[in-house]
């Protein structure tokens, strides 16, 4: 294998080692000179960039060796596939699958999958806290699912690899969490610049995608990071884009009237391919099988998607070059978008580890190229050739899958290198996001997060709520009475207490009911009542609990749903024994806490 490869594998493993060493040290001395907050900040993202560059090009490494351990060969499947017996096609990525499994199920479980959400998940919830093993899980894993021919891409492994070392470093020197969470999107945002060699579209996958911060105080950092990262990747693997990419030509005006319906195509081919990965998903969930041998499951019916159609083969960059040559014929363009959007919702469904925005870009590509082929034989004189189309479609469906239409345009004009591409660039992929997020909420990285019951589609402030606990702010003082306390008393208790609501429990101090003002009003005036009716009469018995360990998002909710301004807190062991309260004012004064330090933190 290439030598420059063992080179700067082993530069990464050295560099990581006198880093991790003298973390303290650096601290140490960046202390004592008193630096700036920005500069301080910046020269962690260069040290960020430097090890998410190398761990970019290890990565690649990875995946080339796997590969060779499996196929003895290298090269783009496509050129040896031919020679393989039926029964390797097949057997291979089941066992690559079996090999995957137990790595991830014992590793890192945040392995699984395509690896973006579980950042995103970090950033808005954990203030980027990523465990430090899951980059060396995610490289074995990810690796060896795609050199086995896991249909499935690199860029997000890639993204939570430097991820994961962006927060390890912060962890090790004790960087505030608001700056934590800005040296996790430095570390993706060096990883996807690192492995298409486009630092702009490296910096805003991060802030849009992750971060959701334009912020100069995140933006920075991001920046050099990034830079940093590409000036890695390019002294390696020379300055050479990632795709063989033809010049792009508009022919005519006219062509501006097929764009759109690119975009609307585009669109709901995007919406295919996210229904498609999240039920194959739920498929293979229902399985009643170990969760380490499913991955093997789904290579072996991957395997037969690869004997008959070796194009969906790992992540797919030679068939893309394919396609944007218009050396593919229109046929089989149109059914490599169905096999692509199957072969990768298999492999990610049955727990492989590898991203979804190649096969994105491969699944462009192909529905570009069959879209150009027929304008193109409808209207020869008026439009170019079905590459250009494959080339600008391939921008439309990351568009639509990641609701992210600024990265997937600058991402495409980097690769491209010429400004002719970005008027039809910018339409098809303005249509795409529009297509997909009227008919679709969340994105394919947003919709994972969405079936675990996290929400972080309406930004930092909204994630607030759901990292807050109820056990963190409720008030420990509870007032409680007997169910059997008269009316008499429980009017005395109301005068006597500074409370909106008393608790009514059992004699075996479990709750039964909540009494408000409102409840006793209508006895009041009635003295012979007094000292017949106790509270078990006038108690509010439907009620709604909540624990000390659910947030208090769920808190807000609940109590805007009853129209109430507080909830009885009981014990986590499922019985009712009530131990606290939580009010609407203790969640808006944690918010506001909570808002109010991320601002000072970010000046």
């Amino acid at each position: 294998m290439n030598q420059s490869l063992f080179q700067f594998s082993r530069a990464f493993c050295y560099t990581i080692i006198m880093l991790t060493k003298g973390s303290q040290r650096i601290l140490r001395a960046l202390s004592k000179y008193r630096l700036h907050q920005h500069v301080y900040l910046s020269l962690l993202a260069i040290i960020i960039g430097i090890l998410s560059g190398y761990g970019a090009l290890l990565f690649r490494l990875a995946i080339k060796a796997a590969q060779y351990g499996f196929y003895q060969n290298t090269d783009d499947f496509l050129t040896f596939a031919h020679s393989l017996p039926v029964y390797l096609k097949i057997g291979l990525p089941a066992l690559g699958g079996l090999i995957v499994g137990p790595i991830i199920f014992f590793g890192a479980s945040e392995a699984k999958g395509h690896g973006v959400p579980e950042v995103m998940e970090a950033v808005a919830l954990r203030g980027g806290g990523i465990r430090s093993r899951v980059a060396l899980v995610k490289i074995l894993a990810s690796g060896i699912c795609i050199g086995s021919g896991g249909s499935v891409g690199r860029e997000g492994p890639i993204v939570q690899i430097g991820s994961s070392i962006g927060s390890t470093l912060a962890q090790i020197l004790r960087v505030p969490r608001l700056r934590q969470r800005t040296l996790v999107g430095c570390g993706a945002a060096a990883g996807i610049a690192a492995t298409f060699n486009a630092p702009i579209a490296g910096v805003l996958f991060a802030v849009e995608v992750l971060l959701g911060d334009f912020g100069l105080s995140t933006f920075s950092p991001v920046v050099l990071a990034s830079v940093t990262a590409t000036t890695i990747s390019r002294h390696y693997l020379g300055d050479f884009p990632a795709f063989i990419i033809p010049t792009y030509k508009l022919v005519s005006l006219w062509e501006f009237l097929f764009y759109p319906l690119l975009g609307v195509a585009a669109g709901f081919i995007a919406l295919l391919f996210i229904i498609g990965l999240y039920k194959c998903e739920d498929l293979f969930e229902a399985l009643r099988i170990p969760e380490y041998f499913k991955p093997a499951l789904g290579g072996l019916i991957l395997g037969c998607l690869l004997w008959k159609w070796p194009y969906v083969f790992g992540v797919g960059y030679g068939s893309i070059n394919l396609s944007l040559k218009n050396q593919l014929p229109a046929l089989l363009l149109l059914t490599l978008v169905f096999v692509k959007i199957l072969a990768t919702s298999i492999t990610i469904g049955s727990g492989g580890s590898g991203g979804i925005f190649a096969p994105s870009l491969f699944i462009g590509a192909m529905a570009g190229g069959f879209f150009g082929w027929s304008v193109h034989e409808l209207f020869p004189l008026i439009t170019a050739h079905s590459g250009a189309y494959a080339l600008v479609a391939m921008g439309a469906v990351v568009a639509g899958t990641t609701h992210a239409p600024i990265t997937a345009i600058i991402i495409i004009f980097e690769l491209t290198a010429t400004y002719k591409i970005i008027l039809p660039l910018m339409i098809s992929c303005m249509v795409s996001t529009i297509i997909t997020t009227s008919l679709k909420r969340g994105s394919i990285y947003t919709t994972k997060l969405s079936r675990r019951g996290v929400e972080i589609s309406h930004g930092w402030e909204q994630s607030v709520l759901q990292t807050l606990k109820v056990g963190d702010i409720m008030c420990n003082q509870v007032v409680t009475v007997p169910e059997s306390m008269q009316l008499v008393d429980l009017i005395n208790c109301l005068k006597t207490q500074d409370v909106s609501y008393l608790h009514v429990v059992s004699e075996s101090d479990e709750l039964i009911g909540i009494i408000s003002f409102r409840d006793i009003r209508p006895v009041l005036q009635e003295e012979a009542l007094k000292r017949l009716v106790i509270a078990r009469d006038v108690a509010t018995t439907d009620i709604v609990t909540i624990r000390p360990s659910d947030n208090i998002q769920l808190a807000l909710q609940e109590m805007s749903s009853r129209g109430i301004s507080q909830l009885p807190v009981v014990a986590e062991d499922n019985s009712s024994k009530v131990i606290g309260t939580v009010s609407k004012r203790d969640v808006m004064a944690a918010y506001d806490k909570a808002v109010l330090h991320r601002e000072i933190e970010r000046y």
